[in-house]
């Protein structure tokens, strides 16, 4: 996929041989659980909808659904955060608000996620009700209360609002300072 895209080849030798050693380090089976993941992240002892989040992220990363984050699943995820193209990383976005996994989002599972997020991040700029209703303004063209994946996409490139909001509320700085520092508990 080269400078347009991203795969697991675009990233370096150096960079996944640290991965590695870090999710050996942090994993010695070779698969991460949830509860792993928690650990790691300093992110135990959260709310029902801050756990709920975090359960759909892991959830996203497990692509074959088994209950453990492999390795392959592990590099595939940190690729898409750190080299995805912003279609890739929004289609990521789309799928980890669309909990019910009917294909559209709609108000209650925005709200919900926004809620949780906001109960990791702690930022309070806008209330989760603010963004919710901000976001299905700004990007659902036809008014039914559900966003599709391409009103998603397309409205969120065409909205620097959005934009902002989605990049924001779901900035990973910190998961990526544990994951390369390795340290724990530094959020």
């Amino acid at each position: 996929m080269g400078i347009n895209g991203s795969s697991v080849m675009d990233i370096d030798s150096v960079d996944i041989h640290h991965w590695y050693n870090k999710f050996m380090r942090e994993s010695p089976s070779g698969l991460l659980t949830l509860y792993e993941l928690k650990a790691i992240l300093g992110l135990q002892g959260m709310n029902d909808e801050a756990n709920g989040y975090i359960e759909q992220v892991f959830a996203t990363f497990d692509m074959n659904q088994d209950g453990f984050i492999d390795f392959v699943e592990y590099v595939a995820a940190l690729s898409l955060i750190l080299k995805g193209k912003i279609d890739q990383k929004l289609k990521w976005y789309f799928k980890l608000y669309d909990v019910d996994g009917n294909g559209k989002i709609d108000r209650d599972e925005l709200l919900s996620i926004f809620k949780a997020i906001q109960a990791i991040n702690r930022q309070t700029d806008m209330s989760p009700e603010e963004i919710t209703n901000l976001v299905f303004e700004k990007i659902d063209v036809n008014g039914d209360g559900e966003l599709t994946l391409e009103e998603f996409i397309e409205g969120t490139q065409q909205s620097d609002t959005v934009m902002d909001i989605v990049t924001k509320s779901l900035d990973l700085s910190n998961v990526l300072k544990v994951i390369k520092n390795g340290r724990r508990n530094s959020i």
